[in-house]
């Protein structure tokens, strides 16, 4: 299912014995685009704590209920690896986050989910990883502070970053929602993080392998657009002609 980042802040995360809190944001690499935590607020259970949910844990989105269901107790949330609030995600965090809960490292293969192409569920079926399998360096980024990133096409400042849409089945950002209405009139598109061509995270600017009368003439996005194979395959043949 594709839905939007901006529609899950503020849906409730119920855990195996309990609500635990409400989704603030989420963490994604910068190399597959890929969600690799959900940031939770969780009020007055844990006071001053952030609790971070790997997406292994996340078992179904309710959008009529507002509402994710969370595969952990609150003891084993409770008793994870604590994160410093005020310092990036590190390294040696996420190793002992995943070796606390057990799961494969996304960034220890060759494939969005390390050794696995989709996230796997099911820990019968999970490969361990050796010493001797391709890894890669993996820069998280918040979807709360890269939103607003200017999108800067071959020829020139075309739009910002206002949304993302998401899969959730492999928690992949599958499109960008850019704001172009700094040309007049203006309108709301989507472009794939695959027409990236690099990032300048100091100035806040995102570079796309795109003109800017190709980004203007896509196929407007609304809140009632309903994406489909039809409107993807559309997208499709617009930015590849």
């Amino acid at each position: 299912m594709l839905i939007k980042i901006k529609s899950l802040e503020g849906y409730k995360l119920s855990s195996l014995d309990g609500e635990i809190g409400n989704v603030k944001e989420f963490y994604f690499d910068d190399n597959y685009w890929t969600i690799r935590y959900l940031i939770a607020e969780t009020g007055g259970w844990l006071t001053g704590q952030q609790v971070m949910i790997s997406p292994h844990a996340l078992i179904s989105v309710n959008q009529e209920e507002k509402n994710i269901s969370v595969n952990l107790t609150k003891k084993q949330i409770e008793n994870s690896p604590p994160l410093d609030n005020d310092k990036p995600v590190s390294r040696q965090f996420e190793d002992s986050y995943y070796k606390y809960y057990g799961y494969p490292l996304y960034w220890g293969g060759a494939y969005m989910w390390g050794a696995y192409p989709y996230i796997m569920t099911d820990s019968k079926n999970l490969i361990e990883s050796t010493q001797s399998e391709k890894t890669w360096d993996s820069h998280l980024r918040s979807t709360y502070d890269v939103k607003g990133y200017a999108i800067q096409a071959i020829d020139g400042d075309i739009g910002h970053i206002v949304d993302y849409i998401i899969d959730d089945e492999v928690w992949a950002i599958r499109y960008l929602i850019i704001d172009t209405r700094n040309w007049w009139p203006g309108k709301k598109v989507l472009i794939s993080p695959d027409r990236i061509e690099s990032i300048s995270w100091e100035k806040r600017e995102v570079f796309v392998n795109l003109m800017q009368e190709t980004i203007k003439s896509s196929p407007e996005y609304t809140d009632d657009t309903l994406i489909d194979q039809d409107y993807e395959k559309t997208l499709d043949r617009h930015y590849n002609r």
